[in-house]
């Protein structure tokens, strides 16, 4: 899939899933939309290059071999530029919108503060979007048609596959930029995300970094990169749920400055093919449902 323009995204997010899922892992990729709303477009003050900064470009494409090995993979199709799914539902900036916010609303999160809610003021280096206030009514509605069926939609994936296992292990997939102020993440080619050994079980963070460690890449745990919204708020190891968050370096698979697969991009796709049954073996043998789930 390449980037580019519709006046409509529908549907404005796919589940690819084997014919019989064989693990109680799901991928989720909510970064990697590429399919931009025109009207969104053409009311940003930045050109579409620049749009694009806040893609995790091609990541879905990446975790394809999950659905091969026998695991669903949850991609939007829309760009995190135009709605994060990410972020809580009513996480806004009252400085973007004319009119009052509901009294729900988080205005006051660090994300928020930093431009980056659920409708981003910035993208890049702090580059505002918008050259105008958006509409109270514009960014609620985004939030009901593109964000609440997304997470409806996870939740139903996330709890059937629990059902099936007794335990369900939520993977959501990430890129950074290879060049970064933060030394941790400019170092390392993978940062897992577990928030500090609280959404995830130790054993599958353990798995995780070893494979990943096996197959050569320099990886790094929880800084800068803890996980989101969805790994926090997914992640309940006490009760079988599982989540752990995975940022990728994008200079190890794409040009970044043309967004384009770089010839590196094969070779990790590969090694993702091989990490994936890797990783379901280790889940299976070292998750157990939760006693009461057993019962």
């Amino acid at each position: 899939m390449t980037a580019c323009l519709a006046d409509t995204i529908d549907p404005a997010f796919e589940i690819l899933a084997p014919d019989e899922a064989a693990t109680p892992l799901v991928f989720n990729s909510p970064h990697s939309g590429r399919i931009y709303p025109r009207a969104f477009v053409e009311q940003a003050k930045l050109d579409f290059p620049t749009l694009r900064r806040s893609e995790d470009s091609f990541v879905d494409e990446l975790f394809l071999p999950a659905v091969e090995a026998g695991a669903p993979l949850m991609r939007a199709l829309f760009p995190r530029a135009f709605l994060d799914l990410n972020r809580e539902p009513y996480e806004l900036d009252p400085r973007m919108f004319e009119g009052r916010l509901p009294p729900f609303a988080n205005t006051r999160s660090i994300r928020v503060s930093g431009g980056l809610g659920t409708i981003a003021r910035v993208v890049g280096d702090a580059q505002e979007i918008y050259p105008r206030r958006l509409a109270v009514a514009e960014g609620l509605e985004r939030i009901e048609a593109y964000y609440k069926p997304y997470h409806q939609a996870l939740r139903r994936l996330v709890a059937r596959t629990q059902r099936r296992f007794g335990v369900c292990v939520l993977v959501d997939c990430h890129s950074m930029p290879s060049v970064s102020t933060r030394d941790d993440a400019a170092r390392a080619d993978f940062v897992i995300g577990d928030r500090y050994g609280t959404s995830c079980a130790e054993a599958v963070t353990d798995a995780l970094e070893r494979e990943l460690l096996a197959l050569g890449y320099r990886v790094v745990r929880n800084k800068p990169y803890a996980g989101g919204y969805i790994t926090e708020h997914y992640g309940n190891p006490s009760a079988g749920l599982h989540a752990v968050q995975i940022e990728i370096n994008r200079g190890l698979y794409m040009e970044e400055a043309i967004y384009e697969r770089s010839a590196g991009f094969g070779a990790l796709r590969t090694d993702i093919g091989t990490l994936v049954p890797r990783l379901m073996a280790a889940v299976s043998e070292a998750l157990e449902p939760p006693r009461a789930a057993a019962e």
